[in-house]
């Protein structure tokens, strides 16, 4: 490529928790309180132990396909998530940040976010991008490793050295593409650490790429 490669998160990094937190936290257990005649506040905790059971680490944690199979939901996840999507919502300084960029690199989205969610979710903000990768649809892992990340740069033709990734995750997004030469950057919205890596909004990204 003739541009570096520039990679961005979705969820905590791009686009708040809002749209996620309304499908998994108020769409799932209504749907869930109306099969099994409870309410939604039964529905909800019952649904929040089972999502901490699995845990973010696997792949069926992200699928809304395996959800609505494990709790007998039908098919209607198309539906659940047009409902949802006018809580789709982007961190403030978002819609500048891949403006500026995509003119510098080649941008890519890599998300944990089933397809489903990512086709509804980065409808407005697709044009920015030369890839969108949903790691659990197009690669069948969680970006948990190195070897997801090598995975991802040979898809892509790319070496690591000429791409730098960003995202909220200590782990998915900061350690494992370091652990095959990636630059990263932690986005610690909370302000809770400071370092050369560790940024707390995106538009902190141009001071370091300098």
């Amino acid at each position: 490529m003739e541009k570096g490669i520039l990679s961005f998160d979705l969820t905590g990094t791009l686009a708040t928790f809002k749209f996620c937190d309304a499908v998994w936290f108020e769409g799932m257990p209504r749907l869930f309180a109306e099969k099994n005649a409870i309410s939604v506040d039964e529905s909800r905790e019952y649904l929040r132990q089972n999502y901490a059971e699995l845990g973010d680490q696997v792949v069926e944690w992200y699928d809304i396909k395996y959800w609505f199979a494990r709790f007998g939901l039908g098919t209607g996840w198309t539906e659940l998530l047009e409902e949802f999507s006018h809580n789709i919502e982007f961190y403030p300084e978002t819609s500048a940040v891949l403006e500026q960029y995509s003119r510098m690199y080649n941008l890519v989205l890599i998300t944990n976010a089933s397809r489903e969610f990512v086709e509804v979710e980065t409808a407005s903000i697709k044009k920015y991008f030369s890839k969108i990768i949903s790691c659990v649809s197009d690669f069948g892992e969680v970006k948990k490793t190195p070897e997801f990340y090598a995975r991802v740069c040979e898809s892509l033709g790319g070496e690591p050295s000429e791409w730098i990734h960003v995202g909220d995750h200590w782990q998915f997004d900061f350690l494992a593409p370091r652990g095959i030469g990636i630059t990263s950057f932690y986005l610690d919205r909370r302000k809770e650490s400071l370092g050369e890596f560790i940024i707390h909004d995106l538009s902190e990204l141009e001071s370091k790429l300098l």
